[in-house]
C-alpha cells in the first residue's frame, strides 16, 4: 500500500448541520492523509438557531458516516474570531491530541483562514482548499428541516443519517427562535 502524502490532516468545522459538502471535504482529507483529525468548532454551543446541535450529536453524525476512519475532538470558541490567535489555539489543540502539529489543513477556500498559522514560528502547515462543487450550506440544510422538506434534505445527506431525520429536525425546530449565539 502506497503511503499517503501527508501524515496528519485536520479540518475545523461546526457541522450545524452536516451535509454533502462537508462529507466531500472529509473524503478528500482521508484520501491524502494517514490520519485525519476533525475539530468540531463552537463545541460548547447548542440550542440556538445557528448552533442547534450539541457536540455529542455532531460527533455522532460524523461517527455514523465515517466510522473510525477519522478522529473527532471538541474545539470550544475562545472569542477571538478567525485570526492568527485562533490559529495558535487550533494548533495547541492539535498538539494536545496528537503530540505534533498538523501537516495539512483541509478547508473550503475562505480568505478568513489565510492567516491562521502566520504567527507560529517554525510551523509549516500545508493547506488543501477543496472547491465548493456541491451548492449547499448548513443554513440551507436547517431551512429544509424547518420547512419539513425531507426530500431536499436527503439530497444533501448521507443515507446512513436518513433514519435520524426526525430527531435532528426536532433539535432544529426547538432552537430556531433562539438567536442568542455566543460564537461565530
Amino acid at each position: 500500500m502506497t503511503p499517503k502524502p501527508f501524515d496528519l490532516g485536520i479540518m475545523v468545522g461546526r457541522f450545524q448541520t452536516f451535509h454533502a459538502g462537508h462529507e466531500y471535504m472529509i473524503q478528500k482529507a482521508i484520501a491524502v492523509c494517514e490520519r485525519v483529525g476533525i475539530f468540531i468548532g463552537s463545541s460548547q454551543e447548542s440550542g440556538t438557531a445557528k448552533n442547534p446541535y450539541t457536540y455529542e450529536i455532531r460527533r455522532g453524525i460524523l461517527r455514523t458516516v465515517f466510522g473510525d476512519s477519522i478522529d473527532i475532538f471538541p474545539l470550544p470558541d475562545i472569542g477571538v474570531g478567525n485570526t492568527s490567535k485562533w490559529g495558535d489555539y487550533v494548533l495547541q489543540n492539535v498538539n494536545r491530541q496528537y503530540g505534533k502539529s498538523p501537516d495539512l489543513l483541509v478547508s473550503g477556500k475562505e480568505s478568513r483562514r489565510v492567516d491562521w498559522f502566520d504567527s507560529v514560528a517554525g510551523v509549516s502547515v500545508a493547506e488543501l482548499y477543496v472547491p465548493k462543487i456541491i451548492d449547499i450550506s448548513a443554513s440551507r440544510m436547517r431551512d429544509y428541516m424547518i420547512e419539513d422538506d425531507s426530500e431536499a434534505w436527503r439530497r444533501y445527506t448521507n443515507p446512513a443519517l436518513w433514519k435520524d431525520y426526525e430527531t435532528l429536525r426536532a433539535a432544529v425546530l426547538a432552537a430556531k427562535d433562539n438567536l442568542e449565539t455566543a460564537s461565530i
